[in-house]
């Protein structure tokens, strides 16, 4: 699939990492250190900006090695990137651990995934088909 991007940041465009990964590493396109203290957030620009094709989105994740290592993670994860959307990409990044964080320029702060959806039309009924699970949810089928 083709995507348009402009990138005003420092960095390389966004690439894959091997063959098979579905996702692109996001980074932080600052000049100077950002420090995220302990439940803090802040949002990174990227120096990104994309024209999506219709019919897709991009879900900006938290990078797993971050996230173990750090407690660092995307607040809305996943972030939606709607097609019509032509501002910078931005992360909402949240540190949840107890020590504070750095975050460098150029650093790898989230993965981007673009993916196709389905556009939902409503088909109201009175009541819903019985399946054997039913309204169990939040742990019903077991660890």
């Amino acid at each position: 699939m083709k995507v348009k991007i402009v990138n005003k940041s420092a960095w390389p465009t966004p690439a894959y990492a091997t063959e098979k990964s579905a996702g692109m590493d996001l980074k932080a396109d600052i000049t100077e250190p950002v420090t995220l203290g302990p439940l803090e957030r802040a949002m990174i620009p990227t120096g990104l900006y994309l024209a999506l094709p219709d019919g897709t989105e991009a879900q900006v994740r938290p990078r797993s090695g971050l996230a173990a290592k750090y407690g660092i993670s995307v607040l809305n994860s996943p972030g939606t990137i709607d097609a019509d959307y032509r501002g910078e990409v931005r992360v909402i990044l949240v540190n949840l651990s107890n020590e504070p964080f750095v975050i460098n320029p150029g650093e790898r702060i989230a993965q981007m995934v673009v993916a196709r959806y389905e556009k939902v039309e409503w088909d109201e009924v009175e009541v819903l088909d019985e399946t054997e699970r039913g309204a169990g949810g939040f742990g019903s089928t077991g660890r």
